[in-house]
This record gives C-alpha cells, structure tokens and sequence, in this order.
C-alpha cells in the first residue's frame, strides 16, 4: 500500500507539472495528463502521433465533478447508475464555462467521459484538481496496452512514468454510447451492446455509426499489429499463427488461445496480449477462427476487422 501512495505521489507530480503519464484502467492503459490544460494535452497527440481531429477520452473521479463541466439527462442517469465506475463512455453536451481544453474535442461542443473502475486510478483522480485526459497508451493506430510493459514498449524513455496496476481486467476499449439526442452506440466494447440498449427508451436495435469521426477508435484502421491478419480461418497456412477460441484436441507450437472455453469475456480480455505475444514471436501472418459475433464477441470480430485491413483485405 505503502508503494501504492508514494506512486500516485509521483504521478500527481508529473501531472501538475503537465506531463504525460501512463495509468492502469479496467479496460487498457491510459496516456494521462490534464485534461484543462492545453500544454499537456498537446503533448498527447504528439506522443501518440495522433491526428489533432480525433477526440479524447475524459476520465472523471465523481459525478459531481463531471457536473462541472457537462450536461446531464435522464439517459445518462439510468446508464451511470447500472454501469460506473466500468468500461462505458459516454458523448455529452460540454457547458460553456468548461475549462476543458479545446484540445481534446477538437473545438466541438460535446466531449467523450468515463468513470474507470480501476482503483489505484480512480485513487489518483480523487485527490487531483481536474479530470484526466486518457486516450490509450499506445502509438496511434496500434495495439492497445494492458500491461505496464506493453506501455514502455510502445514510448520508452518518451513517457516519464507509468503507474503499474497490473493487467487491464476487460482488456478492450470502452464502449462509447451517444448521449446527444437519440441514444446510440458508437463503439462497441467492455460491455455487452444487449446489456446497454435494453435501457434505451426506444427499443429499436442500434447500429454504431462510423463515417464522421466524434469519438475515439472509429478510424476504419486501428489495433493493427503490423502483421497481415485473416479472419473465418478453419485451416492455417504453414509458418502463420493461428488465434483459436476453443481448445483443439491436438496442439501446434503456433496455436495461440484466446479462450480454450469459447469464453468469450476471457478471449476479450487476451486479445490485445496475444497479438503482442505473436507479433514479438516474429509471425509473418494471423489467422484467426471464426469467432461468434454476439456479446462481447461482436467487440473482439470489430477490433480485429479494423486491425486487418490495412495489410489484408478481408
């Protein structure tokens, strides 16, 4: 506990002096800095090389604090109260005295906020002045971190100071729901669409929009490995790893299981780890089998969609 303390002290340090820092959350690692100054979250996008147009992720201790800087509804209500702190991020009317840098809305009138469920992080937001800016910690385009290594491994030396709190439980981004008229979801993520749309007033089926870029991860590329990735595989290609999500009665050195349960929160949560196993066993090439596109299998199908087009046409 002891270290615990002294590390959110040196993580307050750093912030206060706008630096960029990595934090651990339920869903991946953060590249956290203040999130009212303009100073640090520039450093942000140049750390990740990320295009001034995409948008930011917020991070709130308390809904007091959100309060102070956005608008709230009955919708927003219903979700915080069944789903925060988690993985679930939310698109809201910014108030005109917001002291949220223009930064990371990329001077648009609506912000996207979470509350992460992580304890050391939420531990470090309850004592700080301003919410935290924290898009992933990874370099733009890439695979999501979940590991204080995977973090030093994206920026080395770049980034000052990590706070370590082991592995992301969920292992996938949040799911990011559109608040600002009709409810809709934008990004699918750590939790199920079915558990989020059974509390919208119309009980219509959503479909997640991707042409206009409001919110983070929408880019058609993302979560790339560098490595070209086939989808629906039954039958690998010799040399080329192969993603399975249910134990096979026989094993190869380049089988590399999500879940051998068809669990599909588990194969969530080994996603991006597994991709960074294969991708530092120096594989040419992924295949991965099909994987069931309900619950949180839907997320896992739409990041490794997104992570293989660029090298592979599906």
């Amino acid at each position: 506990m002891k270290n615990n303390l002294s590390n959110i002290k040196k993580a307050i340090n750093y912030l206060n002096n706008n630096e960029c820092i990595g934090i651990p959350t339920e869903t991946v690692y953060g590249l956290a800095a203040n999130a009212y100054s303009d100073k640090a979250t520039l450093k942000i996008f140049n750390l990740k090389k990320r295009p001034k147009k995409n948008p930011l992720i917020v991070h709130y201790y308390s809904l007091d604090d959100l309060k102070k800087d956005c608008l709230i509804d009955f919708n927003f209500l219903k979700l915080y109260k069944k789903f925060c702190p988690g993985p679930i991020s939310f698109i809201l009317k910014l108030k005109r005295n917001s002291y949220i840098s223009k930064n990371v809305t990329n001077n648009n009138k609506m912000i996207a906020v979470r509350f992460p469920s992580h304890k050391l992080t939420r531990n470090l937001l309850k004592v700080l002045k301003y919410p935290l800016a924290a898009p992933s910690a990874n370099l733009s385009k890439q695979i999501s971190p979940v590991s204080k290594s995977d973090v030093v491994e994206e920026f080395g030396k770049k980034i000052k100071f990590v706070l370590d709190g082991g592995q992301s439980k969920v292992g996938v981004e949040s799911t990011i729901v559109n608040l600002i008229g009709k409810p809709k979801i934008l990004r699918l993520g750590g939790i199920e669409r079915k558990s989020i749309e059974k509390f919208f007033i119309n009980k219509n089926k959503t479909k997640y929009k991707k042409k206009k870029i409001v919110v983070p991860g929408q880019g058609k590329v993302h979560y790339s490995p560098g490595i070209p990735i086939r989808l629906n595989v039954k039958y690998p290609k010799n040399n080329e790893a192969y993603i399975l999500i249910k134990e096979r009665k026989f094993s190869e050195d380049n089988f590399y299981y999500l879940s051998k349960k068809k669990n599909l929160k588990e194969a969530a949560k080994n996603l991006y780890k597994t991709l960074r196993i294969i991708k530092k066993n120096k594989f040419k090439s992924i295949a991965v089998e099909k994987i069931p596109n309900l619950g949180l299998g839907e997320t896992i199908n739409d990041r490794l969609i997104r992570a293989s087009k660029k090298l592979c046409k599906i």
